[in-house]
């Protein structure tokens, strides 16, 4: 009767989800730099999913905007990201690189989530129903063709960070987080910097037999049988 198979073993992977405006491509070229031998996946998520990812097992990690509920989840904030203002084309802020935001006081602002999202909303701006304002990433991310978004000053700021579920720790996780953060391969919080290089063989002992004894120093000149004894030292003879 033939011996059973022997399943293989599992192929790891590690998995993460980005929201819009995210540009995680320098950190999957360092990962496949490093760790050649784990895919590594990914996917875009919005505002309403990129926690229920991590929840129901779609990614390991996800890359976030917050606020976000903490709850259960480890989280690094990341970066600070530049908002931006949207108007339908055409709107006099076109004219600049850069509006702040008391100088749009007069202005109808549309929440964004009430808009069903930022892609939803950028559609009723064009419309000419109101003005948005997304993060600049966001905003570029979408660029639609129908609005014009600048630089918007005097506007709470929005921030990226990583997010995955407390207690799934693994050497996978940690080391594509100290990529995120900018360890370099040789760094000893890197997991796979820490792992164990083989032992390089002793070298051939070539004493021989002697080993392990400090050999004897040569003496370098012969002694000499007179050192220490004066001109008068020598026995005189009998008168």
């Amino acid at each position: 009767m033939p011996a059973p198979e022997e399943e293989s073993p599992e192929t790891k992977e590690l998995r993460f989800a980005y929201v819009a405006g995210v540009t995680p491509g320098k950190w999957i070229r360092r990962w496949e730099e490093r760790m050649p031998h784990v895919p590594l996946r990914s996917f875009m998520s919005d505002d309403e999913t990129q926690l229920s990812v991590l929840r129901d097992g779609s990614a390991d990690l996800s890359f976030v905007r917050l606020p976000v509920d903490r709850e259960g989840l480890n989280l690094i904030p990341l970066y600070e990201e530049q908002q931006a203002v949207v108007a339908p084309k055409g709107h006099e802020i076109s004219v600049f690189e850069e509006v702040a935001l008391e100088d749009l006081s007069e202005e109808n602002f549309l929440d964004v989530a009430e808009m069903g999202g930022p892609e939803m909303a950028l559609q009723v701006v064009a419309a000419g129903a109101g003005l948005v304002i997304l993060p600049m990433p966001v905003a570029r991310h979408l660029n639609n063709k129908q609005t014009v978004s600048r630089r918007l000053s005097g506007a709470p700021g929005t921030q990226i960070g990583l997010a995955w579920l407390a207690g799934t720790d693994s050497e996978e996780v940690e080391e594509f987080i100290g990529i995120v953060r900018g360890r370099t391969a040789q760094s000893s919080r890197q997991p796979s910097a820490q792992k164990e290089k083989p032992k390089k063989a002793p070298k051939p002992d070539r004493r021989g037999s002697s080993a392990g004894k400090k050999p004897a120093v040569a003496q370098r000149y012969a002694p000499n049988p007179d050192k220490g004894r004066g001109r008068g030292s020598r026995k005189k003879g009998k008168r």
